[in-house]
């Protein structure tokens, strides 16, 4: 069975390492040897710590994808052109594709999928969320017989490393970037980890497949953490809290909608996920049967993730073998994605405030005035110093967002000094 690979960096040199390593074992999971017909690279000529004869490789991706004996095409070189374009020619030539691209499945997953359909080729992306945890084979197959209600979970390394060490050594965002950057956690370009524009691709992927629907990445509410300071990780930590990017998707009551999140929230000390440090990743998913699942893991990296790759590549090596198929996208519940404002929520809110009596009251009033309750409520402080602390009850977060504009315009104020949704202890 022949193999192309689009692309040779982090994870395509660790998937050609590995398909060297394990040949045989590949080769009797499979039912028939692997072969690699050709490796796909911007350049020639490129020193590459790689074992492979210099003659697979090529700039050519389109003629090396459109080869008569090419079974399966690997693709791992990222982005939405021209990953997009090749992946849909492999598919319409009747080739498997299995692929790590989390953004374009985000953007445009739905034209990959009807390009498989109809191919009558597979497409697998269990390496585009999560690295080497297997969580979506699990939602696209395991819990295929149950109702999934909600994943909540961290699918970020880079976002993860930093948080961890803005809790655990008070670093600030600024310098805990640079010692991810240092340590190759994070890109000289860091926006789309600390932007939230990956966890946002990846809550994209998991929505639909939890709630079979599409879910556009646009429709994806996103908040990063580069407004995150040491004294709101010091404060959730008195408080016996810690703040984690979280990816959130959740059924609403009814069932006939759902919502997709990716924003920082503080979460107990006592939670699974609190304990998750540095560039791990871990997911809950929460089902009707099922109850409640961890998956724990290294999230990146190109072993970890070429591991994923692999067993995608053994599972539609199998099924072009028996003349099979894998699942095909599941959209049939068609639910609609309902807006943050809508999403219900619990938020932590430090107000610097006046110190003179009446304050508290006012404050209360305007809660009131939007329906949002008072869970929690302490004073810090006194004269320029004095700050109140509160923490609400569950409210819709448009509600929230009216009280905190409102705070803003009381003169009793001084200032917001932090927002921070709550979650996990409920």
């Amino acid at each position: 069975m022949k193999v192309a690979l689009l692309g040779c960096g982090v994870v395509g040199s660790q998937v050609i390492r590995l398909m060297h390593e394990q040949a045989g074992d590949l080769a009797a999971r499979v039912g028939a040897p692997l072969e690699l017909a050709g490796v796909a690279v911007r350049r020639l000529g490129r020193k590459r710590d790689v074992d492979v004869d210099p003659a697979l490789f090529t700039t050519d991706a389109e003629a090396l994808v459109a080869r008569d004996d090419v079974d399966v095409v690997i693709e791992v070189i990222g982005g939405i052109e021209p990953a997009r374009s090749l992946i849909v020619s492999a598919l319409s030539k009747g080739k498997s594709v299995v692929t790590a691209n989390k953004a374009l499945l985000a953007e445009d997953g739905a034209t990959l999928h009807e390009a498989a359909r109809a191919g009558n080729g597979d497409l697998y992306f269990e390496a585009s969320v999560a690295g080497a945890i297997p969580l979506l084979r699990p939602l696209r197959e395991s819990l295929a017989g149950d109702h999934v209600k909600r994943v909540l979970g961290i699918v970020n390394g880079t976002t993860n490393y930093i948080l961890d060490k803005m809790d655990s050594t008070g670093a600030s965002f600024t310098d805990a970037l640079e010692e991810a950057q240092t340590l190759g956690y994070a890109e000289a370009d860091p926006t789309a980890d600390v932007e939230g524009f990956d966890a946002a691709a990846k809550a994209a992927i998991l929505a639909g497949l939890a709630f079979h629907s599409r879910v556009p990445a646009a429709d994806v509410h996103r908040e990063g953490i580069t407004e995150i300071t040491a004294t709101d990780v010091a404060s959730a930590k008195a408080m016996g809290y810690v703040i984690k990017l979280l990816a959130i998707c959740a059924r609403s009551d009814d069932g006939r909608s759902f919502g997709v999140r990716v924003h920082p929230a503080m979460i107990p000390r006592t939670h699974p996920l609190a304990g998750v440090r540095e560039a791990y990743n871990a997911v809950f998913v929460e089902a009707e049967s099922a109850g409640q699942l961890m998956f724990y893991g290294k999230g990146a990296g190109g072993a970890p993730t070429a591991s994923a790759v692999l067993g995608d590549l053994v599972a539609v090596g199998r099924n072009r073998l028996a003349g099979t198929r894998g699942p095909e996208e599941s959209t049939y519940a068609d639910l609609s994605v309902h807006p943050m404002g809508e999403t219900v929520t619990r938020c932590h809110v430090a107000l610097d405030v006046a110190d003179k009596p009446g304050v508290l009251a006012r404050v209360a009033e305007l809660f009131a005035k939007h329906d949002v309750s008072i869970q929690t409520v302490r004073q810090e402080g006194h004269g320029d110093d004095a700050q109140l602390v509160i923490v609400t009850h569950r409210a819709t977060d448009a509600a929230l967002s009216a009280t905190m504009e409102g705070l803003r315009e009381l003169d009793i104020v001084r200032a917001v000094a932090s927002v921070m949704r709550v979650e996990g202890d409920d």
